[in-house]
């Protein structure tokens, strides 16, 4: 006898199809009042950044790259430097200024070690963008800021312009040799921001020939080394800027010494970090991970905690799953002494809700519900970055009145009498008509 086909549309064990993730080249971008796209920024601003780095070129006066610590910015300020050679600028008026472990480059420490370096214009790339007074304090000092991250507020007199691949879109039309010799540094880039399953569809640049020429397997790892020597206790991102600037292909950053064994430091320590286990928000939106690490291993095992089909510690990341789940929140206590650094990641769950995870605006609904002066004591440094990847540093002291107004590690409360309960009806087991049974069987003998 044949059995009937179960259609796996109508059967409750069939197989639930995932979600798709939805993908940064699918974000509708800007239009202006005529409908054409502001992508990645309006020509204005693109123009003037260009014409910023034309004059830079043509003045041979010391120009300072600040580029941010990680693979996005490193990549973005060696583009600069290659379009400012291109241009005719002299290496020898280029210089770099990395800022110390634990600082941002609005600290005044920061302020005077670029001073010191006597600039006429400053470059900062990547670094984020808040309401501060200029960069440096000079009336002789030009500054531009190249940054993507979501701001509204900018230091005083600098010009700015925000967008994810903003640094090559600008450079690639001063000179014919950018697109040519920089597009991998793009990718990289990019990559490093926004993730290697990116589609690369428009209005995203065309980057078929870069991966003709490079694997993405080669971009991707060449990527994680350079990610590498900021996350160790050690800091050496100089490690890092150099290999970049002295290759010509990702290839050659796959062949530098102390990256590799930085990464080879990292992999351990953050395999070291991922076993302890999350406490929930009573709330059941924000799961925590409290980590305590003298690296910086907390993004990374943010990202890991927010996808699936990985395993750490014997668990796998998979699990946390839940209609409520939002966010991962990986805090570090050990990074700066008396600081919490803390990075969130939204939850794979979560990804393509209608209306999407907001992290920042998350965060900030929290910190509001205190009705003391917490907002101004976690300063500048409170969810600050992207909607979908955010985080701060804050004082250890703060962090745990974040903590209480989340209500980390408390039940929620029991739904109301008659909502939320399975009704279960008895199971009624009829008397079998059957005499001769296993137990009657055993009897007779």
């Amino acid at each position: 006898m044949k059995r009937k086909a179960v259609d796996s549309k109508e059967s409750p064990n069939a197989k639930r199809q995932k979600e798709p993730i939805p993908d940064y080249c699918d974000v509708e971008p800007c239009n202006d009042d005529s409908g054409a796209i502001l992508w990645p920024a309006p020509p204005k601003a693109l123009e003037d950044a260009r014409n910023f780095l034309r004059e830079c070129a043509a003045s041979q006066q010391k120009v300072l790259i600040a580029p941010d610590k990680d693979a996005d910015g490193l990549d973005a300020g060696v583009i600069i430097h290659r379009a400012l050679t291109a241009l005719g600028a002299s290496p020898s008026s280029l210089d770099v200024h990395l800022v110390r472990k634990g600082n941002t480059i609005h600290d005044g420490e920061e302020k005077e070690a670029m001073k010191a370096k006597n600039p006429k214009y400053i470059i900062v790339v990547d670094q984020g963008s808040r309401p501060a007074p200029p960069v440096v304090d000079s009336p002789d000092v030009k500054t531009l800021i190249i940054d993507h991250h979501l701001s509204d507020e900018f230091p005083k007199d600098a010009m700015a312009a925000t967008s994810s691949l903003l640094t090559y879109e600008i450079c690639k039309t001063l000179h014919p040799n950018i697109a040519l010799n920089c597009g991998h540094l793009c990718a990289m880039g990019t990559h490093g921001d926004l993730g290697n399953t990116l589609k690369w569809d428009p209005p995203f640049p065309n980057m078929t020939e870069v991966f003709k020429t490079y694997t993405k397997k080669a971009i991707n790892d060449a990527v994680s080394l350079l990610n590498a020597p900021r996350r160790t206790a050690r800091y050496d991102v100089i490690t890092a800027w150099e290999a970049l600037l002295a290759a010509n292909s990702p290839k050659d950053v796959l062949k530098n010494p102390r990256l590799l064994s930085a990464r080879a430091e990292i992999n351990e320590e953050v395999e070291r970090q991922t076993h302890t286990a999350p406490k929930f928000s009573k709330d059941g939106k924000i799961a925590v991970f409290r980590i305590h690490s003298a690296a910086q291993v907390h993004p990374v095992i943010a990202t890991r905690w927010s996808k699936t089909n990985q395993r750490h510690g014997g668990i796998q990341a998979g699990h946390l799953k839940s209609p409520k789940l939002e966010i991962i929140l990986v805090a570090n206590t050990g990074y700066i002494p008396n600081m919490v650094n803390f990075s969130c990641r939204i939850a794979r769950c979560a990804r393509g809700r209608d209306p999407p995870v907001n992290i920042i605006e998350s965060l900030k609904a929290v910190a509001a519900l205190d009705e003391t002066d917490l907002v101004q004591r976690m300063g500048e440094s409170f969810a600050r970055g992207h909607k979908e990847a955010s985080g701060g540093i804050i004082p250890a002291k703060e962090f745990e009145e974040l903590m209480t107004l989340m209500k980390v590690g408390e039940k929620p409360d029991p739904p109301p009498d008659g909502e939320g309960k399975k009704t279960t009806k008895a199971k009624v087991v009829e008397k079998s008509p059957q005499k001769n049974t296993l137990g009657n069987y055993f009897k007779k003998m």
